[in-house]
Order: structure tokens, then sequence, then C-alpha cells
């Protein structure tokens, strides 16, 4: 059976990056990129009301890890590791099948600078590599062309398109999924 349990989290690092644990101290950053209407135009999740949402936020996030049931990381540059300017991790891993989903958000002065893509480098190599997973998936929203392009250049492969599979603010909306195998297995 897989598991996501760790000694101490796993702080991963790349040529600019420093994927590490949240903190509190990152939930003004945190509420300002899930408050940003251009960060979550994508993003089919509830808008925080306020900071304390957001600790709270930070504080499942940290039982998530805890309690082996998910592994998010906050993004900083390593020149700034103290400043968050995105977040990536896996959730809904589901043991049984080696499967988790990844998800992954950018402050948008930081987009079109290779930054996500070092960081989903890193976690694909680290999910496959130390966690064993044998499949990751995303979920993304139809429209989100970047995250689509991201995916495919990765390896992803489309797997499905659900049609009107999810209900947020009024409407229904579709859903694409992709996945990626591992090649260790």
């Amino acid at each position: 059976m897989l598991t996501l349990n760790f000694t101490n989290f796993p702080i991963l690092e790349t040529e600019r990056l420093i994927l590490r644990e949240h903190d509190l101290a990152d939930a003004e950053a945190l509420f300002a990129m899930r408050t940003n209407e251009t960060v979550m135009k994508y993003i089919d999740r509830e808008r925080p009301n306020d900071i304390f949402e957001i600790k709270d936020f930070i504080s499942r996030f940290r039982n998530g890890y805890e309690n082996g049931d998910n592994l998010a990381w906050v993004i900083a540059l390593k020149d700034e590791p103290g400043q968050m300017i995105g977040s990536i991790g896996y959730w809904r891993t589901d043991f049984a099948n080696h499967r988790a989903e990844i998800g992954y958000m950018l402050h948008p002065d930081y987009w079109r600078q290779g930054i996500i893509s070092e960081a989903l480098k890193r976690t694909i190599d680290f999910g496959f590599n130390e966690v064993n997973l044998h499949t990751i998936s995303a979920n993304i929203n139809v429209e989100n062309d970047a995250s689509r392009q991201m995916l495919i250049k990765h390896g992803f492969k489309k797997e499905a398109h659900f049609k009107q599979d999810y209900y947020f603010r009024g409407r229904f909306i579709d859903s694409e999924i992709y996945g990626l195998l591992n090649p260790n297995h």
C-alpha cells in the first residue's frame, strides 16, 4: 500500500526554486493569490473571505501532510525562501491504486518564466521515485489552455473530458483529466 509518511517534511530544490512546507507566515501571500481573479480564473474554488480562512487552510495542509493524506509545497525562489510565489502539491491520493492528483498555482508576477515547469518536473520526479506513485493525474478547467500545454509538455496524456461535471457559481463546468504513468513501472 502506498503511503505519504515521511519523518520530516520533504523539502525539494531545483536550480532556482525551493519547495517547502506551508507556514502560517505564508497566509498573506496565499490570501493574495486565492483572492486574485487572474490567478483563480480557472481554479473553480470559492475565494476565502478573510485571512483566518487562509490560516485554517494552511493548518489543513499541514494536518494533511501529518496524516499522510496529501503533500503540498510552497514554491519560493532560493534567494527569497520566505516569500511564497506559488504552490504545488498532491491531493486526492488514492492509496490503493498508487494515484494522486497534482495541482499548482503561481502569482502572475512570475508567469512565463518556467517556474511551474521547473516545480512540476521536480514534484513529478519525487512522486514517481520517492512516493512510488504509479499514476499522477491532473484535473483542469477546459478553458485553461496554459495548464493543458504545461501538462502535455511534461508528458501527460488526456484521459477524459467530462461534460458539465462540476457545479460552481451557478453553472455547470466541463473538466479535462490528464494522466501520467510512472515510466519505471
